[in-house]
C-alpha cells in the first residue's frame, strides 16, 4: 500500500502546496499534482533518512512529510522555471 499511499498523499498534498505557495510557478494545476506526488516521495524518503516515518499510512504525520516534501519540490521546480 506504501506507493499507492504516497500517491493519494501526492494529490492532496500538491494541493495545499500550492495554496501554501501560490507563486508563479507555470504548469497549472496539473503540473503541480505531479510535482506533489513527487514530493511525497521526497517527503517519505527524507522522513525515513531522518528516524521521523514515512508515508506508510494515512495519519497526520505522514500528510506533513507529504506536504513538506511537495513544497520543497514546488520550490525547487519555481527556481528551476524561473526566467530573468
Amino acid at each position: 500500500m506504501g506507493i499507492l499511499t504516497w500517491i493519494i498523499f501526492g494529490l492532496i498534498a500538491g494541493a495545499i502546496a500550492k495554496l501554501i505557495m501560490p507563486g508563479t510557478q507555470g504548469g497549472g494545476w496539473l503540473m503541480t499534482i505531479i510535482l506533489g506526488i513527487v514530493g511525497a516521495f521526497v517527503g517519505g524518503f527524507i522522513g525515513s533518512l531522518i528516524g521521523w516515518g514515512s508515508v506508510e499510512s494515512f495519519d497526520f504525520k505522514s500528510m506533513l512529510l507529504a506536504v513538506g516534501g511537495a513544497l520543497v519540490v514546488l520550490w525547487i521546480y519555481g527556481m528551476a522555471t524561473k526566467k530573468g
